[in-house]
């Protein structure tokens, strides 16, 4: 069959669970997103606090996951912590390593961001008399998240390409890469389904990328 006679013959048989496949993709990379983003923003805190123990157990924390492969993870959390008496479903073990790792990556991100910070405002805020949380919250937080748009953006588009971690564990409902598996196994079509799963990671990248333009138009601090 040519390459346009196996593009219809996916889109007519197999158009439904692409499509499953592929919000189940987004899903797992929507919840590993917003979930390490969400730690991200504690570590950040923690990372800035005046309490060094904290500080540094943040550090580890960063350096540990910021240099471990996602799969690796992925593959620990779900063959290695049943024997310690921790089982975790397919799914959420995906969403969890992508978790992990996306938040350390974010830290890094926010730290980067708080480096762009003047100093002279933190002090003149301390002179206020504003404490820690009010500094954090109102000054520190603020700007490094609009500094950092862009590595964010970055960071969302690799999180969605890691979610084809979840193709190596049996989650009930397929994702995208885990299907376009399946149906090489079933049919001979190797290349046209890859191209095909391709082409919808690449779109939402594009997507993602123009949100991500958007969003730092409006709220990027020119100094």
């Amino acid at each position: 069959m040519s390459v346009l006679t196996d593009f219809q013959y996916l889109v007519t048989t197999y158009g439904q669970a692409f499509v499953a496949a592929y919000l189940v993709s987004l899903r797992i990379a929507v919840l590993g997103f917003i979930g390490g983003f969400a730690v991200a923003i504690l570590l950040t805190v923690a990372r800035v606090s005046p309490i060094p123990p904290l500080r540094g157990a943040v550090t580890v924390y960063v350096e540990i996951f910021r240099n471990m492969p996602v799969l690796c993870l992925l593959v620990f959390i779900v063959y290695a912590l049943p024997n310690l008496g921790l089982v975790i479903d397919y799914e959420p073990s995906a969403v969890l390593a992508l978790v992990l790792v996306s938040s350390s990556f974010a830290c890094e991100n926010l730290r980067t961001g708080i480096n762009t910070i003047d100093p002279g405002q933190i002090q003149a805020a301390r002179s206020l008399g504003l404490g820690f949380s009010q500094i954090v919250g109102s000054i520190v937080l603020p700007q490094a998240l609009r500094a950092v748009i862009q590595p964010m953006v970055t960071l969302a588009l690799s999180v969605l390409i890691s979610s084809s971690v979840g193709s190596l564990v049996p989650i009930a409902h397929k994702e995208l890469t885990g299907l376009v598996a399946q149906i090489n196994n079933a049919e001979a079509l190797g290349v046209t389904t890859f191209f095909v799963a391709a082409l919808m990671y690449v779109f939402t990248g594009l997507f993602i990328a123009f949100l991500g333009r958007r969003l730092e138009r409006r709220l990027t601090i020119w100094r």
